[in-house]
């Protein structure tokens, strides 16, 4: 029997992960492949001047969501949200998805009409249509979505453009998701140890709520910058963390940044849970992940031409050698290191679950 030493993923992470398949499968050898396994989603040539821009991911029951809060009209939805918003993180219009779907004996037909009728309302709200996919059994609920966008090819973005002088920006608000799932999971303890005796008020929980379970993809504004005549020079969406995209950036940039906390937006809802399990909220807006808003860069001479209700800058890049840092209110500085969400560490199953 072949000797096969044994090396625990979250040594690595996910990324020191990617990084090994990536050595094994080796470099793309086709001219028509224009980006690979770096970015938010794949990109291959068409035609001369047109691109598709390729997607996909899972979501596992335990690890993802659980079905004790997660309505399957509202995992259908979500499901597509969230690849349709690597799309939208290329600059790209989503068009076409398949769905992969691993499903355990505990699911029934009526919670899987349930979750295609989310998957439908996803569809008509950004213009995409399912073709296909495949069913099997599974021990739990798994879920693999691949969404197919397009774009001209020079209007694509990646992470690699900013500069130093560039402004950071982001759209909508922060943390509001980890809040909540915060709520959730309190009402999931609270359901445990209440047993026939829990009642759920959950009304003061709507706004953080819904944006945990129902994320919106911002496709808005990238027609918006479209009209605009505008186009960012490197584009990001915010699932794991602010403090992980912005590092994400200045890695395939090959900058720095510092971003001032006091700027980040956060929803007067998403402090009222912050104070309430009294946390700290800009631990929320920076490390808390899932809301699927935008961080892009922008040369200063064009932060003039977009609507300023649509974003607020956060800070500016810098040079290399300057790292990654938050500005604090109180005028210090600190490095901003990557956190968030964080496959494959121990114990990730139970937080999430």
């Amino acid at each position: 029997m072949e000797n096969v030493s044994f090396t625990p993923i979250d040594q690595i992470g996910e990324f020191g992960l990617i990084d090994r398949m990536k050595e094994i499968l080796g470099p793309t050898t086709s001219d028509d492949v224009i980006l690979g396994i770096t970015d938010d989603a794949a990109v291959y040539r068409v035609s001369d001047d047109r691109v598709n821009i390729v997607a996909t991911d899972a979501l596992i029951e335990g690890v993802h969501f659980d079905r004790l809060f997660m309505p399957m009209e509202h995992l259908g939805y979500k499901s597509m949200a969230v690849n349709i918003s690597d799309i939208v993180a290329m600059n790209g219009t989503p068009r076409f998805a398949t769905i992969a779907l691993g499903i355990p004996n505990t699911v029934s037909i009526e919670q899987i009409e349930g979750f295609y009728r989310g998957v439908r309302h996803a569809c008509d709200a950004y213009g995409v249509e399912v073709l296909g996919g495949d069913t099997t059994a599974a021990r739990y609920l798994t879920i693999s979505v691949t969404v197919i966008g397009e774009a001209d090819i020079q209007d694509v973005i990646f992470r690699r453009g900013a500069r130093p002088g560039d402004l950071i920006c982001v759209t909508g608000d922060l943390g509001a998701a980890y809040a909540g799932l915060r709520v959730l999971l309190n009402e999931r303890n609270r359901m445990r140890e209440e047993g026939d005796s829990y009642v759920p008020d959950l009304a003061h929980y709507e706004f953080v709520i819904q944006r945990q379970l129902r994320p919106r993809a911002r496709l808005d504004l990238v027609n918006q910058w479209r009209d605009a005549g505008v186009k960012p020079r490197a584009l990001i969406d915010i699932s794991d963390g602010l403090a992980s995209e912005i590092n994400h950036i200045c890695s395939q940039s090959e900058c720095g940044a510092v971003v001032h906390v006091s700027a980040v937006p956060i929803a007067f809802e998403t402090r009222d849970v912050a104070d309430e399990f009294q946390e700290d909220v800009d631990a929320f807006a920076l490390f808390g992940g899932e809301d699927y808003e935008l961080l892009f860069a922008i040369s200063p001479h064009d932060v003039d031409k977009l609507d300023d209700k649509s974003f607020n800058v956060v800070g500016e890049f810098v040079e290399k050698e300057r790292g990654v840092q938050v500005m604090l209110p109180e005028g210090e500085s600190m490095p901003l290191t990557p956190g968030g969400y964080t496959h494959f560490r121990p114990g990730a199953e139970d937080e999430e679950s």
